[in-house]
């Protein structure tokens, strides 16, 4: 099963550096993520961990047979985040340093990989769906894609609908490499935070403030107008069944080869699904879940 749409090759020239981890104020620790992370990976195995950077699930230094994709090698990312007072002596070698390419062009391999990691990246993808077959090009048939996910209802998206099958589409067949000047303004517009907090969990009280305003987010959105520059934005918006449900409707309109082989639901800010080739999907039918994402929705 595979998109006749495939990924343009100026994407080289044009993507940038959505390889990078998310602010971490109420990411579970280590402890707690890895073990529904790792659910379905096989350490035997051989897998890929994109964009990693301080913060590796699957780190080669605990026995895990890994390659590392990020955006910078490992003297660059100890350099960008050493100001930043992060744990910079937990960054490991960078296999393959991205600029754009696919991961097979980038790895020089197909269906090699038992498994990839990516935290906190999917909703940056400029195109969702030539992310996930870009993925799907270097795992095995029994490989798996493991996903952490920021939950919408406690992050900065709070006030943003949840994304649409539609706009996943649209995004894929226009071959989109970065976000389009709409997102941009819609993520700046809409960006808050609740007690001075840009993620926080479901236990959490406090009032909502606007992150930016109205002049910062038209400067922004005219600056992805004018230029070429890969603006990092979440381009996609997610509840827990929201993402369950896209997944789905697009496998079943043939748009990519991936289905629900895990989920956890959310913990402190994040979810996480494990999605592969031979997975069983989600268990619910569709009414069931697109009930489930609209109540998640109302009540946040």
């Amino acid at each position: 099963m595979k998109s006749k749409i495939s990924l343009p090759a100026r994407a080289r020239a044009l993507a940038r550096h959505w390889l990078r981890l998310q602010p971490r104020a109420v990411i579970p620790a280590k402890a707690q993520r890895a073990p529904k992370i790792l659910h379905h990976v096989k350490r035997s195995g051989l897998g890929v961990e994109i964009g990693p950077s301080y913060g590796p699930l699957a780190p080669k230094r605990e026995g895990f047979q890994v390659h590392v994709i990020d955006h910078l090698d490992r003297a660059g990312l100890m350099d960008k985040y050493r100001s930043h007072g992060m744990p910079v002596d937990q960054i490991e070698e960078v296999d393959f340093v991205w600029r754009g390419e696919s991961y097979a062009e980038l790895t020089g391999h197909r269906q090699h990989y038992d498994w990839i990691i990516a935290s906190h990246l999917i909703e940056h993808t400029p195109d969702l769906i030539g992310f996930l077959l870009n993925c799907a090009e270097i795992l095995k048939d029994d490989g798996v894609l493991s996903l952490a996910i920021p939950d919408a209802r406690y992050c900065f998206d709070h006030f943003r609908s949840p994304s649409s099958v539609a706009s996943a589409i649209d995004a894929h067949l226009a071959r989109r490499v970065r976000p389009s000047p709409g997102t941009v303004a819609e993520h700046h517009l809409s960006a808050v935070a609740r007690a001075g907090r840009i993620a926080w969990s479901a236990r959490d009280r406090g009032i909502y403030s606007f992150v930016h305003t109205h002049a910062e987010a038209r400067a922004t959105m005219e600056k992805a107008c004018d230029t070429e520059a890969y603006l990092d934005v979440h381009v996609w918006c997610f509840t827990p069944h929201s993402f369950r449900l896209m997944i789905q409707d697009l496998y079943e309109l043939g748009l990519q080869p991936f289905r629900e082989c895990s989920f956890f639901p959310t913990a402190g800010c994040e979810f996480y699904v494990t999605l592969g080739r031979q997975g069983s999907g989600p268990g619910l039918d569709r009414l069931a879940l697109l009930k489930k994402a609209r109540r998640e929705f109302a009540a946040a």
